[in-house]
């Protein structure tokens, strides 16, 4: 008898816990997920239990949608398999192994390149509020599918910033890149840029001109930086801003007793960035190397940068999605808080220069559009609550960028769908030498795309960005065009409202030197030397 009870109770027992325990690993699930801020209703882990899987097959078929391309648009299906385009053209049969999606009546684009990113960066006593997960999580659900960030040298020490990216980068969700600073100048700095390029992947090196005392080179390391450049292949960056007149213009506003944030654009007017972008172009002329201007923000600028191509020199402007779309206005609001999340350098500008800006755009005298996304909260904002020039620069976009330039320039009529292309992914790929690897939909490439529907909506707010920042700079702000699905390296990552990500899922990409803009350099230089007719024979002087 009491055999058959102890048998009985350790049956019953058994099934008991046969039909708890999967209870026991959901509620486990659940409990873990909540413990992560990024494990809700917008995001969640692809691998981890968080969630469901967007999709579990490596195959994709995405038909009947417009492929757009930098030159070409057509109605087409797209086959995806292992993480590369396959094959583009109508009507392609597929298994039943294979998802579908049907993409009729909208476009079917290559994901978004973003080039000008800082994530995880130290700056001015605090670190941006989005890291290499949270940053990539937000430009994947806006169609963003890699970035380049820059990598700021450790104590002048490329190879120690270079190492302190990397693991900063260890949770990355989608592909990236590295540009790299330079803030001094030495042999040893030197060897290191030939080594980044050389075994690292880099090929382009930022120059600030601007925030003195940290930052900030003067022109013989600017020279000197320009001519290494060019001997490796690699593209020359500036932050175009005069940090000597800036650090005058800071100190005039404190006398007057301008502290707020408006001080901040009164301190670098236009005419600053006019002046550090010509002098960069001309020493750049100077060394017969190309220059590439990120986040051109005013006419001063960019009206130097539209001389300098109209001459034929080797200039890329790069405006940003804040230039293009905001004016300063907003940097009078009396409300700090308000006013403060659109600081940024070169700062936001007047009305009129986004529109010239879009104009330039429009006209490719600026080739392609970047974010400058550098976030901070509010609370870090306020560090600088008392004195403009302690507020942390920097405003988000990776999330916001593709629906803005698509409702800034296409809807409105300024530029084609083509163009489109062109401005967001195509032309970033070009000059950073990773075409048509990244920013095309043929066969062979990344298969990094979006579906894009030109007739749905968007609308932008902090509350559902996926930003880590309490604040939008874009907050409330509506218009046409809809990034539906993205895809990035063959994983469907962002569909229906849902994004699936999966931390260390993103891959570094090395971009190789010698880009087109270098094309023609040495024959520019062997016809300099020629015109020069020199040495001049000449007879010593008789006393």
């Amino acid at each position: 008898m009491g055999s058959s009870f102890r048998n009985e109770f350790v049956f019953h027992f058994g099934s008991i816990i046969i039909l708890i325990l999967p209870l026991l690993l959901i509620l486990s699930s659940i409990a873990s997920a909540s413990s992560d801020e990024f494990c809700d209703a917008r995001i969640s882990y692809g691998d981890s239990g968080c969630g469901i899987s967007l999709s579990s097959s490596s195959k994709i078929l995405i038909k009947g949608g417009i492929v757009v391309n930098a030159h070409h648009q057509e109605v087409a299906d797209v086959y995806i398999d292992d993480g590369l385009i396959v094959d583009v053209k109508p009507n392609i049969k597929v298994g039943d192994e294979v998802t579908i999606i049907d993409a009729t009546g909208k476009f079917v684009m290559p994901g978004g390149i973003d080039p000008h990113t800082h994530l995880a960066m130290e700056f001015m006593g605090t670190e941006t509020i989005d890291d290499f997960f949270s940053g990539q999580a937000a430009a994947l659900a806006g169609g963003t599918t890699m970035h380049i960030d820059f990598v700021i040298p450790v104590n002048g020490s490329l190879s120690a910033g270079f190492k302190s990216y990397t693991e900063k980068a260890k949770n990355s969700c989608m592909d990236y890149g590295f540009h790299m600073a330079i803030t001094k100048w030495d042999e040893t700095v030197s060897r290191e840029m030939e080594i980044m390029v050389k075994e690292k992947g880099i090929n382009s090196f930022k120059f600030f001109l601007a925030y003195k005392g940290s930052l900030m080179i003067n022109d013989e390391l600017l020279l000197e930086g320009f001519k290494k450049c060019k001997s490796l292949g690699a593209l020359a960056m500036v932050h175009a801003e005069n940090g000597d007149a800036v650090f005058e213009g800071q100190k005039r506003m404190i006398e007057l007793g301008i502290t707020g944030p408006e001080g901040h654009a009164l301190s670098r007017p236009p005419v600053l960035e006019g002046e550090a972008t010509a002098r960069a172009i001309r020493l750049a002329g100077f060394v017969n190397t190309p220059l590439y201007v990120v986040h051109v923000m005013s006419i001063d600028a960019m009206e130097e940068i539209a001389r300098a191509r109209k001459s034929g020199q080797r200039v890329v402007g790069e405006p940003v999605a804040s230039g293009l779309v905001l004016d300063d206005s907003v940097l009078w609001d009396p409300d700090f808080n308000i006013a403060a999340k659109f600081v940024m350098s070169p700062p936001i500008r007047a009305p009129g220069h986004g529109k010239a800006l879009q104009a330039a755009l429009s006209m490719g005298l600026l080739q392609l559009v970047g974010t400058d996304h550098c976030t901070f909260n509010s609370t870090q904002k306020a560090l600088g609550i008392d004195d403009f020039r302690k507020i942390p620069n920097g405003v988000n976009g990776i999330e916001e960028r593709m629906h803005l330039v698509w409702d800034t320039m296409v809807a409105s009529g300024q530029i084609s769908v083509t163009d489109y292309v062109r401005v967001t992914s195509t032309e970033c790929a070009r000059v950073f030498n990773i075409y048509p690897k990244k920013g095309a939909i043929l066969p062979g490439s990344d298969a990094d795309i979006i579906v894009f529907n030109p007739n749905s909506s968007f609308k932008i707010s902090s509350s559902a960005h996926h930003s880590r920042s309490d604040t939008n700079v874009y907050e409330g702000r509506t218009g046409k065009g809809k990034v539906e699905v993205t895809i990035a390296r063959g994983r469907i990552v962002w569909l229906n409202g849902e994004l699936k990500v999966v931390p260390g899922s993103g891959k570094y990409i090395e971009m190789p030197p010698f880009s087109y803009l270098f094309d023609g350099v040495d024959k520019a230089d062997a016809s300099y030397l020629s015109s020069l007719r020199v040495p001049v024979q000449r007879s010593k002087a008789t006393k």
